[in-house]
Parts: structure tokens; C-alpha cells; sequence
């Protein structure tokens, strides 16, 4: 389907695949997007017709917040949601970049979690076993 959706003052002409599908992806300037709406989010407000104004997605509720908060800037997030096997790394480690942190279990595929950066661990979020959402950080750096 395609939409014209208005972002402050700029009208963008997107294509949206199925909506009921996670994530849902939209096209954009020959550009896909995954893009994975909450729950709870707003409802699309109509602006002119054939036109649409996105609403910012509404925030997670206490019980989708994880329990601890992390520096996004310093973390490293889950690229998609899913389970998490098995963790390579513990605070105070020195990690290079590339080097596996997590093994993450989505749709039946194990994904190896590396490091975005070198650097040394901070906190690691999660444990072998968790449940984690798309954007959850994971791991945090120090520096």
C-alpha cells in the first residue's frame, strides 16, 4: 500500500508491506525500514486528504520497560527480538571489535551478538534464558 505521510513540513511518499507483519517495512526514497510499532502506539491522525501525520510512538508501559536502564550511546542493543542463549562476557572484560558478546535466538536462528567497538564491559543486562526486545540493550560500555 502506498501513503503519503507528513513529518513536520516535508510530505514523503511511502510504501508500507503488511501491516500485521513484525516488523512492518516501509519504503521509503527507495530506502526499507523495519519498523516495529508498540502495542499501545497512537493511532495515525489524518492532516489532508491523501495525506497523514505520523504520531510519535507512545512510551513502553512499566512491565515492557526492562529493569535496568542503560546509555544507549554506550550500549550495545538487540538487533531484533528474541531469546538469548548464552552470554560470552562479564563486566571488567576488554573486548575488541567484533568479538562475540551474546548468542540471541530469533525465529529459530541463532544470531552472534559482536561487539560494535573496543572496548571494556560495563554491566551486561541480560542473562542466558531472558527474553529481550528489539532496541534492548544488552551490554553497556564504560567508556
Amino acid at each position: 500500500m502506498k501513503i503519503r505521510v507528513k513529518i513536520e513540513d516535508q510530505i514523503f511518499e511511502v510504501e508500507v508491506a503488511d501491516l500485521s507483519a513484525r516488523p512492518v517495512l516501509a519504503t521509503i526514497e527507495g530506502e526499507t525500514f523495519a519498523v516495529w510499532p508498540e502495542a499501545d502506539e497512537a493511532p495515525v491522525a489524518a492532516s489532508l486528504p491523501g495525506c497523514a501525520s505520523v504520531t510519535p510512538p507512545v512510551a513502553a508501559t512499566s512491565a515492557e520497560t526492562p529493569a535496568v536502564v542503560a546509555d544507549v550511546s554506550k550500549a550495545v542493543t538487540a538487533p531484533i527480538p528474541g531469546v538469548i542463549i548464552s552470554v560470552a562476557v562479564k563486566p571488567g572484560d576488554a573486548v575488541k571489535h567484533g568479538q562475540e558478546l551474546c548468542i540471541l535466538e530469533a525465529m529459530k536462528m541463532k544470531n552472534i551478538i559482536r561487539a560494535s567497538r573496543e572496548g571494556v564491559i560495563a554491566s551486561v543486562l541480560i542473562s542466558a534464558g531472558d527474553t529481550v526486545r528489539h532496541g534492548q540493550p544488552l551490554v553497556e560500555f564504560k567508556d
